[in-house]
């Protein structure tokens, strides 16, 4: 009965085995691609990455493998060939850095050199004090027989400021500034008459003034003789007519 049992089992499962449908092969699923930029050492499944020399096994108890030197490239980077590369010519126009240096330095050394030069001269110029150079205040203006009687001389304006007037009786000097301001009148032969442009001032022949905001007549310089005979002009020493100078000795020569 047991081996009935048995046999009966053994057809059974055969005729199940038989009967089952068969289950299809699963198809390997592809490598998930390597994301760009990720890091690690690479599956071993998928082998060493390209460029890499052969990987040399390691057999158990036998010799070391042999490493060999990677290959050094002689190609130039692209770096290195655009710093060799002849740098084009510069446009027209343009100021380098090499040609701006070569014209400020020379501009920039003329320039302190013009700077050092100017304080020395003006430091030389503050050691010397101002020196006012004036005609000589004493002059000889010839001899008494060159002036006509009743004429106002101005020869000697120009070059000492003074007019010479002859009067019947003898001479006096008359200084050409005004008492207004300081102009310098002028002597108006058809007027008869001293006239300063600047203010208006008129003073008569003697020196008296009449009109214009002068306040007072011109003033008289010293005149005298020389020991050769000349007329001797000083105009160191001045008369005044508000003062009652004019009466003095030296204010009027007498012929």
């Amino acid at each position: 009965m047991a081996d009935e049992k048995d046999a009966a089992g053994k057809e059974g499962t055969e005729g199940t085995a038989a009967t089952a449908p068969a289950r299809p092969a699963q198809p390997t699923p592809p490598a998930a691609p390597r994301p760009e930029g990720a890091t690690g050492s690479p599956s071993p499944a998928a082998g060493p990455p390209s460029g890499y020399p052969p990987m040399t096994p390691i057999t158990p108890g036998g010799p070391p493998p042999v490493v060999k030197p990677t290959p050094r490239s002689n190609t130039v980077g692209p770096g290195v060939k655009a710093s060799l590369e002849k740098k084009p010519a510069e446009p027209e126009g343009g100021v380098s850095r090499r040609s701006f240096m070569k014209w400020t330095l020379p501009v920039g050394w003329v320039a302190f050199s013009a700077a050092c030069t100017s304080s020395l001269v003006a430091t030389a110029r503050f050691l010397f004090p101002n020196v006012l150079f004036e005609p000589p205040q004493a002059f000889k203006a010839g001899f008494p027989g060159e002036y006509n009687v009743g004429e106002v001389d101005t020869r000697w304006k120009d070059a000492f400021g003074v007019w010479i007037v002859r009067e019947t009786d003898g001479f006096y000097a008359l200084i050409a500034v005004c008492t207004h301001l300081g102009c310098s009148p002028n002597w108006l032969a058809a007027e008869n008459k001293f006239k300063c442009p600047c203010h208006g001032s008129g003073f008569y022949r003697t020196g008296v003034n009449f009109e214009g905001p002068a306040p007072r007549p011109l003033e008289r310089a010293r005149i005298v003789l020389a020991d050769d005979g000349q007329i001797l002009v000083d105009k160191s020493v001045k008369f005044q007519q508000e003062k009652g100078e004019w009466d003095k000795t030296d204010s009027f020569l007498k012929a």
